[in-house]
């Protein structure tokens, strides 16, 4: 009788335990890639647009965010718990308008800036071009696609109309993402020196395979701490 009880006190602790969102976790502790907001025409986050208006540089934002977040539909798909593929999706439907805005008011841009309609239309694709290209996230796919799915998640959820909101609040952030870091509870080292090796001839060890630190000094074995503080990241 009292196991019984004391299961049903446990089910109901369990109930009470909020539920949160399952989100990948690559290490035990990820590096922070957080940012400051951006207006969308500093050095980095998006293609310059010269002479631009401020509801064009939003533009900008809002379609340089979409590019990343559908680059991460495209090659995070290896850890589906992200969702970046069905979270992209349901963007482009929930948020339509606000992307054909932002689409729309960049195509004036270059057709204003341009000296002829054709050259507008080339630029537009030149621009688009670039953007895409500007996420490349191999070398930080973890960091990148764990970004990306945050930032997709919350846009999911936002109300319409805010994309150019969440894009000033966090594209740092996703830019960041694109810089490799690894594990982050626990320091690392990269040893650029040969690792020195230990004398393996018998008058070093005893007979029980201890190392005879009078006959052969002190051991040398592995990065000294001086090595790993400086290496760690």
């Amino acid at each position: 009788m009292r196991d019984t009880r004391w299961l049903a006190v446990a089910a109901m602790a369990a109930m009470a335990i909020p539920a949160t969102p399952a989100t990948a976790q690559f290490y035990l502790r990820h590096y922070d890639y957080s940012g400051t907001p951006v207006m969308g025409d500093e050095p980095g986050i998006a293609q310059t647009l010269p002479g631009a208006t401020p509801e064009e540089r939003r533009a900008g934002l809002v379609w340089t965010m979409r590019s990343a977040l559908n680059v991460a539909a495209l090659q995070c798909q290896f850890e589906p718990t992200l969702l970046t593929r069905d979270s992209y999706n349901a963007i482009l439907l929930d948020h339509r308008d606000e992307l054909k805005s932002a689409w729309d008011t960049l195509g004036k841009y270059f057709t204003r800036t341009a000296k002829t309609k054709k050259a507008g239309s080339d630029a537009l694709d030149q621009y688009g071009t670039r953007t895409y290209s500007s996420f490349s996230a191999v070398a930080s796919q973890y960091g990148f696609c764990r970004t990306a799915g945050s930032i997709a998640r919350d846009a999911l959820f936002a109300p319409r109309g805010s994309l150019a909101t969440i894009a000033s609040s966090r594209m740092r952030e996703l830019r960041n993402s694109l810089t490799p870091y690894g594990e982050q509870r626990f320091s690392r080292y990269i040893n650029a020196t040969p690792l020195s090796l230990p004398r393996l001839d018998p008058i070093c060890w005893s007979k029980k395979g201890e190392w005879v630190e009078k006959k052969c000094g002190p051991i040398a074995w592995g990065p000294t701490p001086a090595q790993v503080a400086a290496t760690t990241r």
